[in-house]
C-alpha cells in the first residue's frame, strides 16, 4: 500500500479529530485573512482621510529676505527679488510625475484691508477646496461683544450642537466666512454686511473659536479677493494635501520644486510623520494579533497530532515491525498534516475574504458586495496554513518514527 493511501485512510478513520483540527486551522486562517484585509482597508481609508485633513505641503513665492527678530520679538522682515505665484502654476503642479498622489490643491491670496476703520487680513480661497481641506471648521454659536452674547442662530434649540460650514452657506459670490476673533473685534455677526475697497461683502458664517490664526482672518472668494486686493491672476500661496501612503512626500516636494523654480516648496514634516506613525500603528496591531493567532493554531495542531500519534502506538509498531523505515512513518504523519492544512488554508482564505467584505460594507460604505480574489493573499494563506501544520506536526512525526517496534507491540 502506498504511503499517501495509508495517510488518507487514517484521516477517514479519524474523521472527528481531523474535522476538529481542520476547523481550528480554518478559524485561525480566517481570522488572519480578515484582520489583515480589514487593517489594510482601514489603513488605506485612514490614510486618505488623514491626507485630506489639512495640508502637508505648502508652496509659496521664493524670496531672498532677512528676518528681523530678536529675543522672541518679531519686527517683520526685508524681502527682495520676490516672484509671485499665478494660476498657471496650479496646472504645473498637476503635471508632476506623482500627480495622482495629490488630493487637494487649495490656492490662496492674502492681503490687508480696512473694515470698520480697523485693519484685518483678507484671505481669498476656493471655498470648495478649502472646506475639504479644513474639515474642522465649525459655525460659531455666539460671539461675545461688549459683554453681550450675540447668537448666530434664531432658534436657540438648534444652536446647542455645532454645525459644519458647507457650500450651501455661501450662496453668493460676495459671501464671506469670518474668524471668531475678527468678528468680535470688528463687532460683526452672521448676516451683517460691510464694505471693503468699494465691494460689499456679507458674512455668511462666523467660525467657531479654533485657537489658530484662522480666528483673526476673513475668508472670501478667490476671484473676488484678487479684484479687491488688486492681485488679478496672482496667488500668495498654495496649500497641497498629498497622499503620502504610496509616495514619500519629499518626492512630491522635489517634483513641484523642479516645476516651479521661483517657488519655495515646504513639507510640513510633523504632519506627515504623525500620519505615517498612525498608519504604522494599525499595521503593527494587525501583525501582533496575527502572531498570537498563529501561535494558538500551531499549539492546536501540535496537541492534536501528538494525541493522534499516542492513539496509534499499535499501528505504528506494526508498520515498524514489517519493515517500514523511520522516514516512511514521518511521511505518513506529515502528509496527513499537509492535507488538513491545505484544506484549512483554502477554506480559511475564502471565508476570511467574505467576512472582511461584509465588515467593509458596514465600516466603509463600499456600496455593494464584491468578493475580491487577491492571489497574493490566497497563496500566502495556503502556504501559512501548510507551514503551521507541518511545523507543528514535525515533533509528533519525529517521535512516532523513533518508536521502538518491540515497545509498541508490547503495549498490545
Amino acid at each position: 500500500m502506498r504511503l499517501y493511501d495509508i495517510a488518507l485512510n487514517n484521516l477517514k478513520r479519524r474523521k472527528g479529530k481531523m474535522i476538529f483540527l481542520t476547523v481550528g486551522l480554518i478559524i485561525g486562517i480566517t481570522t488572519i485573512v480578515t484582520l489583515l484585509s480589514i487593517t489594510s482597508r482601514m489603513s488605506e481609508d485612514l490614510g486618505k482621510k488623514l491626507d485630506e485633513y489639512g495640508a502637508n505641503i505648502v508652496v509659496m513665492p521664493k524670496s531672498e529676505g532677512l528676518s528681523l527678530s530678536y529675543g522672541g520679538i518679531s519686527l517683520g522682515g526685508v524681502a527682495f527679488d520676490t516672484k509671485d505665484l499665478n494660476a498657471d502654476d496650479l496646472e504645473k503642479i498637476k503635471s508632476i510625475k506623482n500627480s495622482r498622489n495629490i488630493s487637494i490643491l487649495a490656492p490662496e491670496v492674502i492681503g490687508v484691508a480696512e473694515v470698520n476703520e480697523k485693519p484685518v487680513m483678507l484671505v481669498g480661497v476656493d471655498f470648495e477646496k478649502e472646506l475639504r481641506l479644513k474639515k474642522w471648521w465649525k459655525k460659531a454659536q455666539s460671539v461675545m461683544m461688549h459683554g453681550e452674547v450675540h447668537s448666530m442662530e434664531n432658534n436657540m434649540a438648534k444652536t446647542q450642537e455645532e454645525q459644519n460650514i458647507v457650500l450651501s452657506d455661501l450662496k453668493k459670490k460676495n459671501d464671506v466666512v469670518i474668524g471668531y476673533e475678527a468678528a468680535k473685534r470688528l463687532e460683526l455677526k452672521a448676516g451683517d454686511e460691510f464694505i471693503v475697497n468699494g465691494s460689499s461683502l456679507r458674512i455668511a458664517a462666523v467660525l467657531g473659536e479654533i485657537g489658530s490664526q484662522d480666528d483673526n482672518l476673513i475668508f472670501l472668494d478667490l476671484l473676488l479677493s484678487q479684484k479687491i486686493l488688486k492681485k488679478e491672476g496672482k496667488l500668495s500661496m498654495v496649500e497641497v494635501s498629498a497622499y503620502c501612503k504610496d509616495c514619500p512626500v519629499e518626492d512630491i516636494v522635489s517634483q513641484i520644486s523642479a516645476k516651479l523654480p521661483h517657488a519655495k516648496v515646504t513639507a510640513l514634516k510633523q504632519v506627515v510623520q504623525g500620519r505615517m506613525e498612525t498608519l504604522s500603528q494599525f499595521k503593527s496591531f494587525a501583525i501582533g494579533i496575527s502572531i498570537v493567532v498563529i501561535f494558538i493554531g500551531s499549539l492546536m495542531v501540535f496537541v492534536t497530532m501528538m494525541s493522534s500519534v499516542n492513539e496509534r502506538t499499535r499501528e505504528i509498531g506494526i508498520f515498524r515491525a514489517i519493515g517500514y523505515r523511520q522516514s516512511h512513518i514521518m511521511k505518513i504523519i506529515l502528509f496527513e498534516a499537509f492535507v488538513v492544512s491545505f484544506l484549512a488554508g483554502v477554506f480559511g482564505f475564502f471565508l476570511g475574504a467574505i467576512i472582511s467584505q461584509l465588515i467593509s460594507l458596514k465600516m466603509f460604505s463600499t456600496g455593494s458586495f464584491t468578493l475580491g480574489f487577491d492571489y497574493t493573499v490566497a497563496v500566502g494563506s495556503i502556504l501559512l496554513s501548510i507551514l503551521i501544520g507541518m511545523l507543528a506536526s514535525l515533533y509528533p512525526a519525529k517521535r512516532a518514527s523513533k518508536m521502538d517496534p518491540s515497545e509498541a507491540l508490547r503495549a498490545l
